[in-house]
């Protein structure tokens, strides 16, 4: 039973600011979703515009890219950081750094936004060249990512001062998620900072007037696809951590959860390769290397798979499930008091074909059918619209809850949230994948004429996909509306007790965890390890790009449309 002495009081104004941190994506989030509904339809053929107020295709899909990829997940990794930081280590944040950070990050994304909004950013959430956008949006791009920089540099001395004052003690499991998230991040991000300072910023100025496309785009994937694990282990934390507990039962293994953060760590930024299979400039020994650590990936996934459901089993059997399977039906499936453990347990369902689908684009061979096809837009959302969308918005309605003291209203149809979005995404997903498979184009803004019975590119078998996809995504939106009006009505709520009251419910595990000698509790020798894997597997691929002599020419009146050209 919770008691009043372990929740931990937030500081007046770290609280304010972690309400601005957690809200202003969700309403952000209602373009985002928005657009990716509308996309929906105009692929189907339902409707003939893909936006409104004049918003093009290009338009919409970078708004629902950037929106959802980059400033729900960025803010959401920052606001969970702050809260995991203060209720693990007891302390409380420093006030300037996180002014300056929360600071940043609503700056540079409103700056990012003007851009979008006008039309003067259609780069989508890539945004690598040729496409070029207006330098604000690059501008407020990089101010966003600095602000969550400098929120991971105030975790430290927190840091510092607790295992100062628990010597004997290992780093709480949620603490070494986070920090391990945004180590991830942090070298991520690196790349992607030079790319935007030296080649982007000054190209969109004006400045120059060529720019490196390949080496842009391979700084760009050194950053692009180890974001996806900056999405993915904040929702890895909740399985870990808070999961086991709501769900009535302890984490199997503390130890095997220590050692997949570790693993991240190790393989998941020297993998971007892989989205380069196609293009020239780089040698194939090193998009094979790539592959093979991108394969590697998978082993801390298939260990999160075992180990939570060990931990699962677990809490359906001290629930009183006695057969083979019956753990499953004696889960808190329904528990309204509980709603991570219903947010959770959907994500689950949907990362299992995410997880799946994810090894058909790491393999060359299977890469090249795919690549491109609506089958990346279905992977794509069964990992980053399953488990991580789920995670956030239930771990982002429990947090508003208790920074401002109002109870979460209308809890039923809380619960029914995650399952109706996971209904959805099994009809939209999938849908997209087969019509990839058929051939379907992952993006395409030539009038869906294969949509008309009257024209020589009709495909029925397209239209079949599209029209499942667009099931799904109606299923979908019903389920976001949802959780907006639960959000909505739980803001007007009068607070029942005092706000900024932070509180994880935290599992025991079942084994016996790491000491503090172990090599799972030291993160100095992952991280040496995971900078020489970078450099070892990047050095040469990144020379090799310095070298292309291929060009942007940017956009002129002679020269309407962005080209490559090989300049001798």
């Amino acid at each position: 039973m919770e008691t009043r002495r372990e929740f931990f009081q937030v500081a007046p104004l770290s609280r304010l600011l972690m309400i601005i941190e957690v809200s202003l994506p969700i309403i952000l989030l209602l373009l985002g979703v928005y657009h990716g509904f509308m996309q929906t339809l105009y692929r189907a053929g339902i409707i003939q515009s893909s936006g409104f107020a004049g918003i093009n295709y290009y338009q919409g899909l970078t708004l629902h890219g950037v929106i959802n990829a980059v400033v729900l997940t960025t803010f959401f990794g920052v606001v969970f950081g702050n809260a995991i930081m203060q209720f693990y280590l007891r302390q409380p944040l420093i006030p300037w750094v996180h002014a300056l950070s929360t600071g940043l990050m609503v700056g540079g994304t409103l700056m990012a936004a003007v851009p979008m909004l006008l039309g003067l950013a259609d780069v989508l959430y890539t945004f690598y060249p040729p496409l070029k956008a207006h330098p604000t949006f690059y501008i407020g791009a990089t101010l966003l990512v600095v602000g969550s920089w400098v929120a991971f540099f105030g975790w430290i001395p927190l840091l510092r001062r607790w295992m100062q004052e628990n010597p004997n003690t290992p780093m709480p499991l949620a603490v070494l998620g986070m920090v391990v998230t945004f180590l991830i991040w942090l070298i991520c991000t690196i790349p992607l900072a030079v790319e935007m300072l030296f080649l982007l910023i000054p190209w969109s100025l004006g400045w120059v007037q060529a720019i490196n496309i390949p080496l842009a785009r391979t700084l760009f994937w050194f950053f692009g696809h180890p974001l996806v694990y900056f999405w993915l282990l904040p929702a890895y934390v909740v399985y870990y951590v808070i999961l086991p507990k709501a769900a009535g039962g302890k984490l199997y293994s503390a130890y095997a959860a220590r050692l997949t953060f570790l693993l991240f760590l190790v393989f998941s930024i020297p993998v971007g390769l892989h989205h380069q299979y196609t293009e020239p400039g780089i040698d194939r020994f090193w998009k094979g290397l790539h592959a093979l650590l991108t394969f590697a990936v998978a082993i801390p996934s298939f260990m999160t798979a075992f180990t939570v459901a060990a931990s699962l089993e677990h809490a359906g059997v001290q629930r009183g499930a006695k057969g083979l399977f019956d753990w499953i039906a004696k889960l808190p499936w329904l528990n309204a008091n509980r709603p991570m453990v219903a947010y959770s347990l959907a994500g689950l369902l949907i990362f299992i074909l995410g997880g799946l689908t994810g090894i058909v684009n790491a393999s060359y061979n299977l890469n090249q059918t795919i690549h491109n096809t609506g089958f990346i837009s279905g992977h794509f959302h069964m990992t980053v619209g399953g488990p991580v969308f789920l995670v956030i918005l239930g771990v982002s309605l429990e947090l508003f809850s208790q920074l401002t003291g109002k109870p979460i209203r209308g809890r039923g149809w809380n619960i029914a949230v995650p399952y109706l979005w996971a209904l959805g995404l099994y009809i939209f997903s999938p849908a997209m994948m087969v019509g990839g498979l058929l051939g379907q184009p992952r993006r395409t803004n030539m009038g869906l004429t294969y949509l008309d019975p009257s024209s020589p590119h009709f495909r029925l078998d397209w239209v079949v996909t599209s029209y499942l996809a667009a099931i799904g995504a109606v299923i979908m939106i019903v389920a976001f509306l949802v959780y907006i009006g639960v959000w909505v009505a739980t803001v007007a709520a009068p607070a029942e007790r005092p706000g900024g009251q932070l509180y994880f419910p935290t599992a025991e595990t079942l084994h016996q965890d790491a000491p503090t000698t172990s090599i799972v509790t030291k993160l100095r020798p992952w991280l040496g390890v995971a900078v020489v894997l970078i450099l070892l597997s990047y050095w040469v691929p990144l020379r090799q790009a310095l070298r292309t002599p291929d060009k942007a020419v940017p956009y002129t009146p002679d020269n309407p449309t962005p080209a490559v050209q090989v300049q001798k």
